[in-house]
């Protein structure tokens, strides 16, 4: 093996080679090839006395999870093995659009005799793919913070979300592509309602580095809840959250895979996306948003708060769960044929930029004091289907008696909105209309893998996107406004009965004495109810689209 460092441009134009051999490759030991890293692409080419014959490939390291060192199964074997691994984005056979489709890279190394001098040699390779691979994120200037290569994972499970199959999907595409990551993870498999939001509520956070739920949003909904419920809740919300769609929904899933600057996907392309960024590791801030009741504790939302025939559909459309994601489609067609029409009164506060900065400086992390968490000696030990077969174990933070008790000391403060019961500044808008079909509140991107709900949000705009829509719509008219989102290209319709307004704040007073109001797909009391935006309160792991520096 003839294996150089600092070796020249080897027709590489602009990137010039830093590290160049020549391997062989497992399946054909008599063919060699010649390889050259640079600080961009990973850069194959056969070796042959034909020219005809001689191909070359070039694996652009931003599509790189790792790369690992080894040496062969026999001991009679004095070669080392070099693999490294790719996602690359590719044209699929008869489909449109691209998605991301695994790349292994294998090569041997026995130019030595010694087998040790070969495996350092591979290991030098593997450290230098790495190493570039991790660099990709700095470009144009922008940094943000990328968690490190070897960071541990508590990865929540639902296995009863979507079809029921999000452990076959874990076994299928997340744990290959995390063990090529080199990512360890402790696998926790929910068992209720509320387990999710009870662990992190108690969990000693410092176990891990990142806290990733695989399921629909609902999962990551009782997180959230759970972090800003602990007593530490300043420094629990900046856990790194991750997102893997195992859901019949998966709209945070789908909004982190836009935000990206990936094509449309979904399904099982969507979560080799995901799990693709995860990998990755950068971190970027998370708008939330806490919605009021008159009585009962507030909740912190993520996605949505949605009243009438979104809610609705969402709803109604649980027992169509089995059908995966095409159970709102059913939902929404049932609906459309009894359509209601709901009464209320709606306020908002507009959102402006001047109101966005100050939301920015008032509420976000920067402003927030970091607190220590008080850990107590009593441990409680979940379940865990990890491969590692070692048990997850989390540390209770105080009693329940005394968390419910401070409850409402732990979470962050508001800062525009008044008492339900209290009349609205003058700086209020107040809606004429009374009569509505739907009112939907949206911070991300997507309703669902398919719907673009809000085309134009960011994971970190400060702004609630509001859409209602007013009654008096025919059912054709609505059905293409749905029709229309799926490619986000409803407000281009000019529908006459559709408002957009971008919001800081909102307040909602049904008049209709039944319906439904969700939040984040989940439902709440029905009854007023108000909310507000809290700008990059959380931290989530996404892949791009977002210049922030954490």
């Amino acid at each position: 093996m003839d294996q150089r460092l600092s070796e020249p441009d080897h027709n590489t134009g602009s990137n010039p080679a830093t590290l160049y051999g020549e391997f062989t490759v497992t399946g054909n030991r008599k063919v060699r090839y010649a390889v050259s890293l640079t600080e961009r692409d990973l850069i194959v080419q056969r070796l042959s006395s034909t020219p005809a014959r001689r191909t070359r490939s070039v694996l652009g390291l931003r599509d790189c999870v790792g790369c690992r060192a080894y040496r062969g199964n026999g001991a009679s074997d004095p070669a080392a093995y070099l693999t490294a691994y790719f996602y690359p984005l590719k044209r699929r056979w008869m489909r449109s659009g691209v998605t991301r489709q695994r790349v292994e890279q294998r090569f041997r190394l026995c130019a030595l005799q010694d087998p040790c001098a070969n495996l350092e040699v591979a290991e030098m390779w593997a450290r230098a793919v790495r190493a570039r691979a991790a660099r990709q994120h700095l470009r144009d200037g922008v940094s943000k913070r990328a968690l490190s290569r070897s960071f541990r994972m508590m990865l929540l499970v639902n296995p009863q979300s979507g079809k029921a199959q999000a452990l076959t999907l874990y076994n299928k595409h997340i744990q290959p592509v995390l063990d090529e990551a080199g990512i360890p993870h402790t696998l926790i498999i929910t068992e209720r309602q509320n387990h999710a939001r009870e662990l992190v509520r108690e969990a000693d956070l410092s176990q891990w580095d990142a806290v990733v739920i695989m399921s629909g949003d609902g999962l990551l909904f009782e997180v959230i809840n759970g972090l800003l419920e602990r007593p530490d809740w300043e420094e629990a919300i900046r856990t790194p959250l991750g997102i893997l769609p195992g859901g019949s929904g998966n709209a945070l899933a789908a909004s982190i895979h836009h935000y990206s600057g990936g094509s449309p996907v979904a399904s099982e392309d969507l979560l080799l996306s995901c799990g693709f960024l995860l990998c990755k590791g950068l971190v970027s801030h998370m708008d939330l948003v806490s919605v009021h009741f008159p009585s009962s504790p507030r909740l912190f939302s993520f996605l949505s708060l949605a009243w009438g025939f979104i809610a609705d559909v969402d709803i109604e459309s649980e027992k169509y769960r089995h059908v995966g994601a095409a159970r709102f489609t059913l939902g929404t067609l049932v609906r459309l044929v009894s359509l209601r029409i709901y009464k209320g009164k709606l306020s908002y506060l507009p959102a402006t930029e001047d109101s966005i900065s100050s939301e920015a400086s008032s509420t976000g992390p920067a402003s927030m004091q970091r607190q220590p968490s008080s850990d107590s000696q009593c441990e409680n030990t979940f379940r865990n289907s990890c491969h590692s077969n070692n048990a997850a174990r989390v540390r209770r933070t105080e009693s329940r008696t005394s968390r419910s008790t401070n409850k409402s000391l732990n979470s962050p403060p508001g800062s525009v909105l008044l008492p339900l019961d209290q009349p609205l500044p003058s700086n209020w808008v107040i809606v004429q209309e009374e009569d509505f079909v739907l009112m939907l509140a949206m911070y991300q991107s997507h309703l669902a893998e398919d719907l673009i709900a809000a085309p134009g949000a960011t994971l970190n705009d400060g702004v609630i996107h509001l859409f209602y829509v007013r009654a008096g719509i025919s059912r054709a008219a609505l059905l293409n406004l749905f029709l229309a989102m799926e490619k986000g290209a409803h407000l281009a319709t000019d529908c006459q009965y559709l408002v957009h307004a971008k919001v800081q704040a909102l307040r909602l007073e049904p008049h209709s004495p039944k319906g439904v109001i969700t939040v984040d797909g989940e439902v709440v009391d029905y009854g007023p109810v108000q909310a507000e935006m809290h700008r990059g309160l959380a931290r989530i792991i996404a892949g791009g689209g977002e210049s922030d520096l954490l």
